[in-house]
């Protein structure tokens, strides 16, 4: 990586950010094309101050946003896309001519991940377990963009969900329920389920072995996706695919959202297979 007068700067907005692979990834791909660009994670807490100088510096492209700062950064940018206004969150930022573009790849990333997957989303009825910023960017995406027949929200937060779900009915025409997360919500939910996606914490590392779906429940006309990357084949998955579902794994989904940020920032088209190799080596 030569670094000189002309390179473009990108980054990672976030606190904490010590743990974060998205320098690893977009580092390696903009390598990968030979373009003059760096990436690096800034750890912020006054969060207006970091915008008022991005602003102010020339030669920044581009900014990756995450937590905390995904929705309280929405007031300091000059427009946000169609999707993330939607969503009400932003992910991504593009400097262009000094203005600052929100948009949110979390949602492309994941529909992305199920085209990739060989799910055919027209018409399918969906099942969406949580309601966080996950859930919401992909619930939107299917919603907005997915054609999907319907789509039914179950979640342990009952003002998060429900406020999801409003949201949902008021900006899309999709037809949609929500419950409570309960064994019979489940049951009732996932029998005439095509797809499943798994929006909440449950399985992550270190916690490796558990999931919120009893197996039983899980049949082979249902594809599952768990958001859930660390560890690669959650428990999840893992009774998903003894049931003979198709699955498709959060890393794929993290991969595009990447991929979707760098193909803003740099108007090409990303090396998909070194930057998937890069987050596969980290959990190999």
């Amino acid at each position: 990586m030569d670094i000189n007068a002309q390179t473009q700067l990108c980054g990672l907005l976030g606190n904490p950010v010590d743990h974060s692979l998205s320098p690893a990834i977009h580092n390696a791909a903009f390598r990968q094309l030979g373009l003059n660009f760096v990436y690096l994670a800034f750890p912020v807490q006054d969060l207006e101050g970091a915008v008022l100088g991005i602003k102010a510096l020339g030669h920044i492209r581009g900014l990756s946003v995450t937590i905390p700062h995904k929705v309280t950064i929405l007031p300091f940018l000059d427009s946000v896309e169609t999707t993330a206004k939607h969503i009400g969150s932003v992910n991504t930022i593009v400097k262009d001519r000094g203005l600052l573009v929100g948009s949110n790849t979390d949602a492309s990333g994941a529909l992305q991940a199920l085209q990739q997957g060989g799910v055919e989303r027209s018409g399918q009825r969906v099942v969406i377990l949580g309601s966080g910023g996950a859930a919401r960017a992909i619930a939107f995406g299917l919603c907005v963009e997915g054609k999907i027949e319907q789509l039914t929200l179950l979640g342990v937060d009952d003002q998060e969900r429900t406020t999801l779900a409003n949201d949902l009915k008021a900006k899309t025409p999709i037809l949609l329920h929500d419950a409570s997360l309960t064994p019979d919500t489940l049951h009732s939910a996932l029998g005439q389920a095509q797809l499943l996606i798994h929006c909440t914490p449950i399985g992550m590392h270190p916690k490796v072995n558990e999931s919120c779906v009893p197996k039983h429940l899980l049949h082979r006309d249902l594809t599952v996706m768990d958001i859930v990357y660390n560890p690669l084949n959650t428990r999840l998955l893992q009774d998903a695919q003894a049931a003979g579902c198709r699955t498709i794994q959060g890393i794929n989904m993290f991969l595009y959202q990447a991929v979707g940020q760098f193909e803003l920032w740099t108007g090409k088209s990303a090396p998909t297979e070194v930057m998937r190799n890069v987050l596969t080596s980290h959990f190999s």
